[in-house]
């Protein structure tokens, strides 16, 4: 499916999914808020960049620590780059170290199986000609 959609509208489902995601974790959990529908989309915004940007490299950096935790290590890096944008964005926050660790796994499972449901977990990258 995603090799015939282009680049513009994965980068909206994403965007929307990770919206999703914290819409549904600000219901669930009561440590989250947002001040505004449009704090949320910023957020999920921000979100989607941190993790495309600074999640990768200190994956990178932290393997060593990650392979002795068996993985526990990158739940870590999850809560520190939800905890980072609440920190970025005005009218977002989350309250404490704790409730970000289970938003960020809850947002992490939420967007995993919305990806593996619309088709998205199958993502192949092409030489562009």
């Amino acid at each position: 499916m995603t090799t015939n959609v282009h680049p513009v509208l994965l980068f909206a489902l994403r965007w929307t999914i990770n919206t999703l995601a914290l819409w549904a974790a600000s219901y669930l959990f009561s440590g989250i808020s947002f001040s505004s529908p449009g704090t949320l989309w910023i957020s999920g915004l921000l979100l989607g960049f941190v993790n495309a940007i600074i999640r990768p490299v200190l994956l990178i950096l932290t393997l060593p620590l990650s392979v002795v935790t068996l993985g526990f290590f990158v739940l870590i890096i999850n809560t520190l780059m939800l905890l980072l944008v609440a920190w970025l964005v005005p009218g977002f926050s989350v309250e404490g170290f704790w409730t970000g660790f289970f938003i960020a796994i809850f947002v992490s499972v939420f967007g995993f199986f919305t990806n593996l449901f619309i088709g998205m977990g199958n993502v192949r990258v092409h030489k562009l000609p």
